[in-house]
């Protein structure tokens, strides 16, 4: 996961200045398990941040990702594009409906880093996997 530090040095050397808004959306980030949509951090934080505007937020989570500081997941079923601070190797499963994110270590990610390199001659910088389907509780629920 990345630390706070680590997403406002990649803003500052890519040329963004440190507004307490921005500070405030990779605090957020670096201290949430969720992988949070740019909605939903602009609903936490706009309480505290009445001025933060949810094009800040956006503005913000792309640049973060273009820098390769957080990952861009796609949609969870719900049309929104989630967001995981996490670039480590691993797996994300994305419920289709209750649309919860969450983590899944795997060896096997590591594993697959190295026939994707082996096999491509490309050097890896990341991945993202993510599954879909109905998390136990959306099961349990009967939901489909």
């Amino acid at each position: 996961m990345a630390t706070t530090k680590e997403l406002t040095s990649a803003l500052k050397q890519a040329g963004f200045r440190l507004t307490p808004q921005r500070l405030a959306v990779c605090k957020m980030l670096a201290n949430t398990e969720v992988h949070p949509t740019a909605q939903m951090i602009y609903e936490k934080l706009r309480q505290d941040y009445p001025t933060l505007s949810l094009a800040t937020v956006y503005n913000t989570l792309d640049a973060l990702s273009e820098l390769g500081a957080i990952y861009s997941l796609g949609s969870a079923g719900d049309e929104s594009i989630h967001y995981d601070a996490d670039t480590s190797p691993h797996v994300n499963l994305a419920c289709t409906s209750c649309h919860r994110v969450i983590d899944l270590e795997s060896r096997h990610v590591h594993a697959l880093d190295q026939e994707v390199a082996s096999n491509s001659g490309y050097k890896i910088k990341g991945a993202r996997v993510l599954y879909y389907g109905l998390c136990p509780e959306c099961q349990a629920k009967g939901l489909n």
